[in-house]
């Protein structure tokens, strides 16, 4: 249930210029955190979305999607797994190159991270051109699980990111 507009939390969500890099318009979702009640507000949502489909995994992606994650595990009573960039996991892990907006990354998961035919859930901050969404549903289904749904505060429509995830349930607080 909603505690707020949605057009409110929208106005707190901050543009930053050229951030990572020259032309680049970087959606700041930190005053919507510092706010206890927007903060409420978009787990109370993507809690919503989530609740009904019985996830075991909630998988959050490196970084901002660690803020919201864990957060949604504890209250899906579900475990949290993280997907992280190369090299920041400790154990054996499971790998993908990908393509992103502003260049090339490569993204992690414990090979251990779940069971084969665990309930997912992918959740981040910020659906922009699908690559990393797309990666870590990759790495997901690798390993055996099975991608319920995707959760986002904000989508960038006119990146048209969903085109890449056309398989998957997505859901997106916010959209531009």
């Amino acid at each position: 249930m909603l505690t707020m507009e949605l057009s409110a939390i929208q106005d707190m969500i901050r543009d930053v210029p050229n951030f990572p890099k020259k032309g680049i318009i970087f959606k700041d979702i930190t005053p919507v955190l510092q706010n206890k009640d927007s903060l409420r507000c978009v787990i109370d949502s993507m809690f919503e979305q989530l609740k009904a489909k019985k996830i075991d995994y909630v998988v959050g992606i490196e970084s901002r999607g660690f803020i919201f994650s864990p957060i949604l595990a504890y209250r899906l009573n579900a475990g949290f797994v993280p997907v992280r960039k190369k090299g920041k996991l400790p154990a054996r892990t499971e790998e993908i190159a990908y393509e992103l907006e502003y260049g090339q990354a490569v993204l992690e998961i414990h090979q251990d991270a779940f069971e084969k035919g665990a309930r997912v859930a992918i959740v981040d901050d910020l659906l922009a051109t699908g690559g990393t969404a797309a990666a870590t549903a990759q790495l997901v289904e690798r390993l055996g699980g099975k991608v319920e749904k995707m959760a986002f505060l904000v989508e960038l429509l006119f990146l048209k990111g969903r085109n890449k995830l056309e398989k998957y349930d997505i859901y997106s607080m916010i959209q531009y």
